[in-house]
């Protein structure tokens, strides 16, 4: 089981870029500040243009800065598309449960990133705003299916209250690690025996103290 904690002191192992994706006013910015600072804001108006925030943690004793990526879901922003998907080994796509469009296009924005990224990029699709369950527009049932269709991890989170922010953000954190730590295992056996290996297939991710969330079948968690 891996453990996470945050740790500024040692020597920092790997830095794994992450994109937030999906329309505007979807949460994207309130769902970084969350992570990145504990923080929600009211007011928070559209972002203009690209920011990113930064978090240390420590995944299976290696120090992990996490940079997370945000840019506004506008039209007139995806010009930035190409440097905004460079380098990034992990992507977390945001809809808003109470507005249905938001999740219909979640499609296109998976066929924009998988056009940008690298194939072996770690994807989480978020369900966001379960603070407002009452005006629900997408069942739950539907984003589960979607997932599990394109290979997706999924959660249901809230900005506003927290809910499932920690664990969505360190699944992804955590798969980007797996990720990482096989491809360097196959180079080295590789290196050594002049074989070709292929990579492990992992399946299931445990966050400690959390949910159990399983690639391709989708978990999530509302309030």
């Amino acid at each position: 089981m891996s453990k996470f904690q945050s740790n500024f002191n040692q020597k920092i192992d790997y830095v794994f870029k992450v994109v937030l994706i999906g329309d505007s006013a979807v949460g994207k910015s309130q769902l970084l500040a969350r992570f990145s600072r504990n923080e929600f804001s009211i007011e928070s108006k559209a972002t203009i243009g690209v920011e990113f925030q930064t978090r240390t943690l420590e995944i299976d004793h290696k120090t992990i800065k996490a940079q997370i990526w945000d840019t506004a879901g506008q039209e007139r922003y995806r010009a930035v598309t190409s440097a905004y998907y460079r380098g990034a080994v992990g992507a977390m796509l945001v809809y808003d449960i109470t507005k249905r469009q938001s999740f219909d296009h979640v499609a296109r924005w998976l066929e924009e990133l998988r056009g940008h990224a690298d194939k072996n990029i770690a994807l989480m699709l978020i369900g966001n705003k379960t603070d407002l369950g009452s005006l629900r527009a997408v069942t739950t049932e539907d984003a589960k299916e979607f997932a599990q269709r394109e290979n997706l991890f999924f959660m249901e989170t809230s900005a506003l209250d927290s809910n499932n922010v920690e664990p969505s953000f360190l699944t992804v954190l955590t798969e980007i690690y797996r990720i990482v730590s096989k491809k360097n295992l196959v180079a080295n056996e590789e290196g050594e025996s002049g074989g070709d290996s292929s990579l492990l297939q992992g399946t299931k991710i445990v966050v400690a103290g959390e949910e159990t969330v399983t690639k391709g079948k989708g978990c999530c968690g509302t309030s």
